[in-house]
């Protein structure tokens, strides 16, 4: 099943002073009868999506057009419906690859009859990767932190308390102070970056998209994603080539969290809906270990 991306959400910075009158910075307001000041926060940066468009073509009808901004291939997944005055040959579905940073015609729509008017109404989906991407890693991927420190597995496959759904089973929950340098675990392209949060909650669907987040493409479809990072601290952007091992962002506690904490996975797109893989890391003397739960694995 196609899954949808995450929708960009509008956030407010409430000012207030607590019992103690020290100053408070929150997205959320303060209690009922406590005076505050709404200030809007503003992206940082422009959100990748996917753009889906019309152009009337003169005496041909429409063009459906999609415009992918990510630095990586898309997949897309649209549905036409309320389609009046469309020739019989028009699909009403379809699903088609993007590639990096495109614009590529789904479909040429003409008139049953060029006399009248043509109108149809579509929605679509989208998901990032390549649909027959394959999990193939030339070695063990690097912890992502930094070399001879340690840090506790707080969740790990087969325990799935937090990662239940098929793209986060078999995530791994490194527990570790706010602040904590975060490195790539494998090279790759950066194709999705979110930097602009700084709470976190335990309302899954509140708080789910409001993790900061950096995405890396490898060269075998597969994506290492690095999720709910300290506001305003990632040094990477979408396009840069990162190597294994370098300093990309520090650790935080933003979005659907209970404490802080790096979630990190490797997801890939098969068949139009995202799945997680199993990850190996760098023992001693370059030895593939594998971690559970409990562990407290060093980085070599």
């Amino acid at each position: 099943m196609m899954a949808a991306a995450s929708a960009v959400l509008a956030q407010s910075l409430y000012k207030y002073r607590d019992p103690n009158g020290v100053w408070v910075y929150s997205d959320r307001p303060p209690e009922t009868g406590r005076s505050f000041e709404a200030l809007p926060l503003q992206q940082t940066r422009e959100q990748a999506e996917v753009r889906l468009y019309r152009r009337t073509l003169e005496g041909q009808g429409v063009q459906l057009v999609a415009e992918n901004t990510f630095y990586g291939p898309v997949q897309v997944a649209f549905q036409l419906s309320a389609m009046a005055n469309l020739s019989a040959s028009a699909p009403s579905s379809g699903m088609l690859v993007l590639e990096p940073r495109s614009e590529t015609q789904l479909l040429l729509l003409e008139r049953a009859d060029p006399e009248q008017t043509m109108s149809l109404r579509y929605q679509f989906q989208y998901l990032p990767g390549r649909p027959d991407a394959e999990h193939r890693p030339d070695g063990p991927y690097r912890l992502p932190y930094a070399l001879a420190t340690e840090h506790h597995v707080a969740q790990a496959f087969p325990d799935t308390v937090t990662h239940a759904d098929p793209a986060s089973q078999h995530a791994i929950d490194f527990a570790m102070p706010v602040g904590t340098g975060i490195y790539a675990a494998r090279s790759g392209i950066v194709i999705d970056v979110a930097s602009d949060y700084f709470e976190a909650g335990l309302d899954a669907a509140r708080d789910g998209p409001r993790a900061n987040i950096v995405r890396v493409l490898h060269d075998d479809g597969s994506m290492s994603l690095y999720g709910h990072l300290n506001w305003n601290s990632i040094r990477v952007i979408p396009g840069q080539q990162v190597a294994r091992g370098e300093y990309i962002a520090d650790s935080g506690n933003t979005g659907f969290s209970s404490g802080p904490h790096l979630h990190f996975v490797v997801q890939r797109n098969r068949n139009g809906q995202m799945v997680s893989d199993p990850v190996q890391f760098s023992g001693p003397d370059g030895a593939s270990v594998s971690i559970a739960t409990g562990d407290q694995p060093v980085a070599y």
